[in-house]
């Protein structure tokens, strides 16, 4: 269509690695306007954790609209809020021993980041905010200053204040820990590093390179903050919600954040939806200091319920999760074994995982092979050097061993093109499917 050259700004971006106009979508399934099906291992950059138009939330969502349910309503107490924060009481918080107070920010997830760094600022009385190399918190100006990434940084026109950048986990290598370097920093008043209000991390940095923390890592970090009277804030909004196998995904470090974020996928269909927990003697805000017009969203609500109704109430789900990225692990590190050669490593944890390649070129050169193929699938990381996947974690097994035979597939060109894979390989036996059955 015509009109997306037109009046459409040039800061579009996805739409430039996928140039189709898409029509409808089910599943893990989109489709273009001519029909054609795609794979979407993409998910709306982690918002479909439970697929497009999923039926189970659609009926719900569906009947509270016939209803004339509340679609707007500030932060007035509205049916579905009660009925949501009832459920995730009860579903989520109390079976895991965690005790936090909700706040509805803006829909975004950099919207309750910053809420979060601002209520840790404030509370403190501290400005610092520790964040991490490769971090990607948002691209409003507070949750900017946290994020790591340059390509975003510089789009700020202005300076970036009140963080200080500390090494993630296996930054400067296997052998050293970088919590021991952060503690030595704050047990020096010289260090030059203001102490801190809090420390903002994610547990698995997805725009970063899917780069994941070790549950000993977590562990350290939070007691460091313990040690030196910070809070710790886990931005959870792309690996929570399931991602790694868990609901939380800090949940098997056993660790307890003061605060936490939550977006993308907490809305369940896709509608925007974000929120911050908060350790109960931390809301010390005063009414309306931090609002907007969309807190919370209605529609939102009523479909995120619907979705810990559904997925949460057992472990199921959890298990489920947990097998397929047993699956995606082995897959993975099989492509890596066969075509490795110093260009490809695999890393993440549950159905958060991704090829690092080389550089960016040859993961983009993959990325475009597979959508030719009709897989959606894109990178991130700081050269976007890594093939990031991210399908829906209700994804078949037919259909996720299908989306890694593409990618496999598309890697065996592209690297047959560079001269730097063995010549014959079965790509698409039956092994991997039954493999993945019967785990």
């Amino acid at each position: 269509m015509k009109i997306f050259e037109e009046i459409e700004s040039e800061v579009q971006s996805y739409a430039r690695s996928f140039p189709r106009v898409f029509h409808k979508a089910k599943g893990e399934f989109l489709y273009d306007e001519e029909g054609q099906q795609y794979l979407d291992f993409l998910a709306g950059a982690g918002t479909l954790n439970y697929g497009h138009n999923n039926p189970l939330f659609k009926e719900k969502l569906l009947d509270y609209i016939h209803e004339d349910g509340i679609t707007h309503g500030l932060d007035l107490h509205t049916r579905a809020k009660g009925d949501f924060l009832e459920t995730f009481n009860e579903k989520i918080l109390k079976p895991r021993n965690l005790e936090y107070v909700v706040q509805f920010t803006g829909p975004t997830g950099t919207n309750a980041v910053e809420a979060a760094m601002k209520l840790a600022r404030n509370v403190t009385g501290r400005e610092n905010i520790i964040a991490f190399t490769n971090g990607f918190h948002g691209v409003s100006l507070g949750a900017l200053a946290a994020t790591g990434n340059s390509h975003h940084r510089n789009a700020a026109g202005v300076s970036l204040n009140g963080t200080s950048r500390m090494p993630y986990d296996g930054y400067l290598g296997d052998d050293i820990d970088t919590n021991a370097y952060l503690d030595k920093v704050l047990s020096d008043s010289s260090s030059g590093i203001d102490h801190p209000a809090a420390v903002i991390v994610e547990t698995v940095q997805g725009e970063g390179g899917i780069n994941t923390a070790s549950f000993a890592w977590l562990k350290n970090l939070e007691q460091v903050c313990r040690k030196h009277e910070v809070l710790l804030i886990i931005d959870d909004i792309q690996a929570g919600c399931g991602r790694t196998g868990t609901f939380f995904s800090f949940e098997e470090a056993g660790i307890k954040p003061d605060i936490v974020t939550l977006s993308k996928s907490l809305g369940g269909y896709g509608l925007p939806f974000a929120m911050v927990l908060i350790r109960p003697d931390l809301d010390q805000w005063k009414p309306g200091e931090h609002n907007g017009t969309f807190r919370g969203n209605n529609f939102a609500f009523v479909t995120a319920k619907a979705a810990i109704d559904h997925y949460w109430s057992d472990d199921k789900f959890s298990n489920e999760i947990k097998r397929k990225g047993d699956y995606v692990s082995k897959r993975l590190a099989s492509i890596v074994e066969q075509y490795g050669e110093g260009n490809f490593t695999a890393r993440g944890r549950g159905m958060f995982q991704g090829i690092n390649c080389i550089n960016g070129e040859l993961a983009g050169k993959i990325t475009r092979s597979a959508f030719k193929k009709g897989l959606v699938i894109e990178t991130s990381g700081a050269d976007d050097q890594v093939v990031k996947f991210l399908c829906p974690l209700i994804i078949s097994d037919e259909n996720l061993k299908k989306g890694i035979d593409i990618v496999e597939q598309a890697i065996k060109e592209v690297c047959a093109k560079e001269n730097t894979i063995p010549e014959e390989v079965n790509y698409f036996d039956n092994e991997h499917l039954d493999q993945l059955g019967n785990e």
